[in-house]
């Protein structure tokens, strides 16, 4: 199986359930696998048959900006979803990082894998 990686994406956004969190922005870094025939574009050199990681990151962070979420949960699960719904992305492994979020630890996070190979 073929893949198409993003790893720590940053995206800085109004996340949390607490009140003083939806008056700031937080930091969030997202890892992708996604999986992608590679072979069209690697046969052809032709950019039309890849999954272009830049369109992917810049539509991901307009969505996780767009409004307000309380839920790193809710990120993984939006992210997936708008992969494989506009991007026809088959299955996705998504890791959603809050940095910082529990002061004993470098960083909390959720993993979710959305679709099938």
């Amino acid at each position: 199986m073929d893949k198409v990686l993003i790893r720590q994406l940053k995206i800085e956004t109004v996340i949390g359930i607490y009140e003083w969190e939806k008056q700031i922005h937080q930091n969030l870094e997202i890892d992708l696998d996604m999986a992608w025939d590679n072979r069209p574009a690697a046969a052809t050199d032709d950019y039309q048959h890849a999954l272009c990681y830049e369109t992917v990151s810049n539509r991901l962070i307009a969505l996780i900006t767009e409004k307000p979420i309380e839920l790193i949960e809710t990120v993984a699960e939006m992210i997936a979803k708008c992969l494989m719904d506009e991007f026809d992305v088959r299955w996705v492994k998504v890791v959603v990082m809050k940095p910082g979020a529990v002061p004993s630890a470098t960083a909390v996070g959720v993993e979710i894998e959305r679709g099938h190979f």
